[in-house]
């Protein structure tokens, strides 16, 4: 189920669209205030697939909210507003909007935005987990969307890790399925591990990414 960011003022109408991407495997996180919605968004951006913006809203126009999400994360935004006129139309379009649709609207025509803004970001051709994002067919692998120069052997062990989350993958399974000799000590694969891990700002002793499983070997945590 794909997550969105949802920030509408009007709780009957936010209650509404909640419900309605539900029914179409679309899970909202709504937000009456923007701030409250910055500081998810700040946490967990990784996380939402699409934002949904309302502009009259309390503390914070919908166009700044807009601009301060972008700069903690690109994400593809939908204006969803009683402002209909031209300008705002503009504006919105200038800020890199996806889609600006105005008040009133039936749910479904919704959707069809969410559905069609969603399918031109898709590609087949990345899988994307947690702040990672991996070319299938070169093996390039970006990280908070930059892409990461990692060795052949380092790039084989987290693209292992990482179609595999939160299963420990043994240290013989990354004999056996990397380029790894047989005769490699655990003190390798270890250092190996320490150099994906320093190149993803990911401290061993406070990890967000790879957990050490003690006496087996390593797994990617996804808490999403």
């Amino acid at each position: 189920m794909k997550k969105i960011l949802l920030v509408e003022d009007d709780i009957n109408l936010q209650q509404l669209v909640n419900d309605y991407l539900k029914d179409y495997n679309l899970f909202c996180e709504a937000f009456c205030n923007p701030i409250d919605a910055l500081e998810e968004y700040r946490k967990n951006s990784s996380q939402y697939y699409l934002a949904i913006l309302d502009l009259g809203l309390p503390q914070m126009d919908g166009f700044d909210l807009l601009k301060k999400l972008k700069e903690i994360k690109t994400i593809p935004i939908i204006i969803s507003t009683a402002r209909d006129d031209i300008g705002n139309k503009i504006y919105g379009y200038e800020l890199g909007v996806d889609d600006y649709l105005s008040k009133p609207y039936e749910p479904r025509e919704l959707v069809l935005r969410v559905k069609a803004v969603l399918k031109r970001y898709s590609d087949e051709e990345y899988f994307t987990i947690s702040n990672f994002k991996v070319n299938r067919k070169t093996n390039q692998i970006f990280f908070n969307n930059e892409e990461i120069e990692f060795t052949k052997i380092e790039g084989e062990i987290i693209i292992l890790l990482l179609s595999n989350p939160n299963k420990v993958i043994s240290r013989e399974e990354i004999l056996r399925l990397t380029s790894l000799k047989e005769d490699t000590r655990n003190r390798t694969i270890d250092m190996h591990i320490s150099n994906i891990r320093f190149k993803i700002d990911d401290d061993s002793k406070d990890t967000k990414y790879i957990k050490s499983v003690w006496g087996i070997g390593y797994k990617f945590i996804d808490d999403n």
